[in-house]
């Protein structure tokens, strides 16, 4: 099957930071109540996945594939963040996403993250065989 996802699709998060999204929650080895930057991950990836399930077709889904960011401020626990996606490239069944995260004070992370798609049974398949 042919797999068409356009480049320029984007999805933002928006989101306050709880406690659960601070690195204390993680074991920050008491560093305080500050956005983790492994939840900041994961919404980027969110954002990444959720900006390309309308292109997808039936019983195709996508995976991470890479993940190359900068997380250059700190955002304290009650701030509010915006995690932004946007597909910058499209080649077939492999994908390109810029993602930036900002907080209410600016910019705090950027970078990039690939995606491939996967045909869904073939996937599950693959990961049941090993």
């Amino acid at each position: 099957m042919e797999i068409n996802v356009p480049v320029g699709m984007t999805y933002t998060i928006e989101r306050t930071v709880d406690e659960a999204a601070c690195t204390g929650h993680l074991g920050g080895g008491g560093k305080g109540f500050v956005y983790a930057t492994p939840i900041m991950v994961g919404w980027m990836e969110e954002a990444s996945y959720t900006a390309i399930r309308p292109a997808l077709p039936e019983g195709y889904d996508s995976v991470g594939t890479n993940l190359h960011i900068f997380h250059n401020a700190p955002t304290p626990l009650g701030m509010k963040v915006k995690v932004v996606s946007e597909v910058i490239e499209s080649k077939g069944k492999l994908l390109n996403f810029k993602v930036e995260a900002f907080d209410e004070r600016g910019k705090i992370a950027e970078g990039t993250h690939g995606r491939a798609v996967v045909e869904v049974d073939k996937f599950l398949e693959m990961v049941n065989n090993k």
